[in-house]
């Protein structure tokens, strides 16, 4: 059986963009515009609503010029209204060829709202698409509130169908609008039409207030549609539309029958670019183009796949240009640990591998996030740990900044199993610490090295605030030498790589 072609409209520019607080520039509408069209490969792209403001006709000019000169015009659709040829005009003036003609799809709607009966309605309609037609513009209707019409209303839809059919219109289009529908209304409501009228195009538009988005689109498609609406990231109103990423992926993995022509490759490119462009945030768990649905943080995941892909499936990171991550927590274990090692090509023997693991636990347990990048970090922290007997040990500190009085410091340490307390002040907290620890050596007749350099940085790559690193250059009479501190705290990483320093020369 040969699949069946189907038509995928994406709306983000006009539906999407009634997203509350979303506003695209002209420039902003033109490069999503691009992408779509010669990147996403979608078949049309709705991007504007007729008569809305001077900014929204700059947009749609700048978007049509583009598109005529790379002959995409006829992708490039307009929403407009029964308005007496209002809209055509503007469309006219913004270079546009296809309208979207927004009319009523229940009788609700049509009685309370336009105040009209169906053959008012259905005239002015016939009057607006003659008008297009002579003016050169091709129609699409669209039904609003179609789905409660189809509940409460359904002759009233069927004349309307009737009266369609001998219209010069390409696509009916079917808009869930309020997000009403379940899955099985979708399905019969789509295949009662579709079978009443095979030869005309019907397009599917769901919205997704109960989150039956893409369930309602599968329904659909089985049902018969010939077209979907999608917007990127799930956008629009209320709770938004069909979600592009996860429809087309359950179209590419469950549906062999239909046939599209998105790349999904490019999917999550196109996603990041909206969100940046909206200022709406991906959550972390949105399927397909979400922070953290191909991270496997528990270690018995990453154990898996390490024997035999056990928890790989189709939904393969690669299909969308992303990749799979094992996340570093209190859940790693040492499978999630050595994936990340082999990806910056390092090893490590299975003595220092439990080391490390048990200090990403314990950041883990502080809800710090570890990346990657942080990695080497740790490794050589706590490597370094362990590369001297610990004779001196700083017990406790408390660190003190107020407004108007001097830091100051109270610290407790153990020398060689003997306890040592001090209260000191000094121009910062790691200063009043320092002086604190020199009072201390004092008592012992002992001078500590100068400090000579001191240096902050974050891990290079390193997306997180988990990690701090403090580099402390020391000079004694003997030697020059360095010590390192990791902390998600400054100050506390500076008094780290202090401790390692007075272990060094107490060894």
């Amino acid at each position: 059986m040969t699949p069946k072609k189907i038509e995928i409209m994406d709306t983000t520019l006009r539906d999407g963009e009634q997203t509350s607080g979303v506003s695209f520039s002209a420039s902003e509408k033109l490069t999503i515009a691009k992408l779509l069209l010669e990147e996403l490969k979608v078949d049309r792209i709705e991007i504007a609503s007729a008569r809305v403001s001077e900014g929204e006709f700059q947009a749609v000019l700048s978007v049509t010029n583009w598109a005529k000169e790379n002959n995409y015009l006829d992708k490039v659709e307009v929403l407009t209204f029964v308005d007496k040829g209002v809209s055509i005009n503007w469309m006219l003036e913004a270079g546009a060829k296809v309208q979207n003609l927004l009319t009523k799809g229940s009788l609700n709607h049509l009685t309370y709202q336009l105040k009209k009966t169906p053959s008012q309605h259905f005239t002015e309609i016939s009057e607006t698409i003659s008008l297009a037609k002579e003016k050169g513009i091709e129609t699409n209707i669209y039904l609003e509130d179609w789905s409660n019409g189809m509940r409460n209303s359904k002759d009233y839809v069927f004349e309307f169908l009737a009266f369609l059919k001998t219209q010069p219109v390409k696509r009916i289009m079917l808009p869930d609008t309020l997000g009403v529908l379940t899955p099985n209304e979708s399905y019969e409501f789509v295949k009662e039409i579709k079978s009443t009228y095979p030869n005309l195009h019907f397009d599917f538009h769901a919205h997704n207030d109960y989150d039956l988005g893409v369930a309602n689109v599968m329904a659909a498609l089985n049902a018969g549609a010939d077209g979907l609406h999608l917007t990127i990231n799930g956008m629009g109103e209320r709770a938004g539309n069909a979600p592009m990423a996860s429809t087309i992926a359950v179209i590419n993995d469950f549906m062999p029958n239909i046939k599209i022509a998105v790349n999904e490759k490019v999917l999550y490119t196109v996603s990041k670019l909206v969100e940046n462009f909206s200022g709406i945030m991906i959550p972390a768990n949105k399927p397909i183009i979400g922070a953290n649905v191909f991270t496997q943080t528990a270690g018995i995941h990453a154990d898996g796949d390490n024997k035999k892909n056990l928890y790989f499936s189709d939904l393969m990171p690669e299909r969308f240009g992303r990749t799979r991550k094992y996340a570093l927590g209190k859940a790693s274990g040492k499978a999630n640990i050595q994936k990340n090692l082999q990806e910056l090509g390092l090893q490590l023997n299975d003595e220092d591998l439990k080391k490390v693991t048990q200090r990403i636990i314990e950041l883990g347990d502080k809800k710090e996030v570890v990346t990657k990048e942080d990695l080497p970090y740790i490794i050589s922290d706590v490597l370094d740990s362990y590369s001297y007997e610990e004779k001196v040990k700083v017990n406790s500190y408390v660190l003190t900044h107020a407004k108007g009085l001097k830091p100051s410091t109270t610290v407790s340490i153990s020398i060689n199993g003997e306890t040592y307390e001090e209260i000191s002040q000094g121009d910062g907290q790691f200063d009043a610490f320092m002086n604190a620890l020199r009072s201390i050596y004092i008592t012992k007749k002992k001078i500590l090295p100068d400090l000579i350099d001191y240096a902050v940085r974050i891990p290079p790559g390193s997306h997180s605030d988990a990690l701090c690193e403090t580099i402390i250059t020391w000079k004694s009479p003997e030697k020059e030498f360095k010590t390192r501190g990791l902390d998600s705290d400054q100050t506390v990483s500076a008094i780290k790589a202090t401790e390692k320093m007075l272990n060094i020369i107490t060894n």
